[in-house]
């Protein structure tokens, strides 16, 4: 259900083909999170001048900020290619093994939900990262026994969405760690003016902020979002978006001003109008909207969470003041736990 929503920030398949013209290749065409592209202008700077390939690199947090787009950068601006793939493709031990002695010096390895991997393939990965070697097993038996292969030194680039699940010793061994953070508006408008640009469609200054306010906070929506209005003002519009078509085409895809969709608003109406603005448990919660537990926590929680629309409490989710302003309704009084509990004694 979520790779079906306008507004999911998880990757599909039309994003791919599309967001590869639409990557910025250098750091200073990068917008947006500026402390980290900071901090690596400084390490590539410092790997360049000592002629050594970039320390291990870390980048985590929510879908569709960039963590791929900044490993091509680093590729680019290093001057050395890069090998793409992500933890669940990396099934054995053996496909680790064939990855590895296929990179050449200085090379790039960007592995995307470096959190998904294998344990059996983590401890390839541990000597690769720290030794450059790889040891291998030849043989079964009393006979067995073991080789340690060289490896050219390269960097692995690893992208993660839950940082918390990465184990102790893999963690460790990425030299650069960096938190990707949400975007600006202002970032977001500058991010839709260039896509804009690339797509060959006109926008007006207040489209594009109209825009960027409901994307949010990532790049990726935005862009899925501008290539539908620029859709309806190439059939409506003489492929202009303006304030006003901007609007009408956003209203038609049911985003609302905050970025919100009607599933977002069903979790919310449910939490509101079947359990009284709650408390109502998660399970509960997921049963009555249909979907599933993992979906209603993954997925429509953090940014519910994010706005101040809903709190998690130990009996429940909680609809918050703010939720029911927003959908244009009356916030009821109610007893606050606190005083709920001094009442029973």
């Amino acid at each position: 259900m979520d790779d079906e929503r306008l507004v999911s920030p998880k990757n599909r398949e039309e994003d791919s083909v599309a967001e590869k013209s639409l990557r910025p290749k250098r750091l200073g065409e990068y917008i947006g999170q500026e402390k980290v592209v900071d901090n690596l202008k400084i390490s590539i700077a410092a790997a360049k001048g000592r002629g050594e390939p970039l320390d291990h690199i870390l980048f985590y947090g929510p879908p569709g900020l960039g963590k791929t787009t900044l490993c091509q950068i680093l590729a680019n601006e290093m001057g050395v290619n890069v090998r793409i793939t992500s933890g669940p493709a990396i099934e054995r031990a053996g496909d680790l093994a064939a990855i590895l002695t296929n990179l050449k010096k200085d090379d790039l390895l960007f592995i995307d939900e470096v959190h998904r991997l294998n344990r059996a393939v983590e401890e390839v990965l541990y000597p690769a990262m720290e030794d450059f070697a790889l040891d291998i097993v030849v043989g079964k038996g009393p006979s067995a026994r073991s080789l340690r292969l060289k490896l050219p030194k390269f960097t692995v680039v690893g992208a993660t969405t839950r940082v918390a699940l990465l184990t102790s010793p893999l963690r460790d061994r990425f030299g650069a760690v960096h938190r990707l953070e949400f975007y600006s508006v202002e970032a977001m408008e500058q991010i839709i003016r260039r896509t804009a640009q690339i797509l060959g469609t006109e926008i007006d200054t207040d489209a594009a902020n109209e825009l960027a306010r409901r994307a949010r906070g990532t790049p990726r929506i935005a862009n899925r979002i501008l290539k539908r209005v620029r859709d309806y003002a190439q059939v409506t519009a003489n492929n202009h978006i303006t304030l006003q078509v901007a609007q009408t085409a956003l209203e038609q895809l049911e985003v609302d001003e905050l970025g919100l969709d009607p599933n977002d608003r069903r979790v919310l109406h449910a939490i509101i109008d079947l359990f009284g603005g709650g408390p109502v448990g998660l399970s509960t919660l997921a049963a009555a909207t249909a979907e599933e537990v993992d979906a209603i926590e993954d997925v429509y929680e953090p940014y519910l969470l994010q706005l101040g629309f809903i709190q998690r409490t130990p009996r429940g989710r909680i609809a918050t003041r703010r939720a029911y302003e927003h959908l244009g309704l009356t916030y009821p009084d109610r007893i606050s736990p606190e005083d709920l509990q001094s009442s029973l004694w």
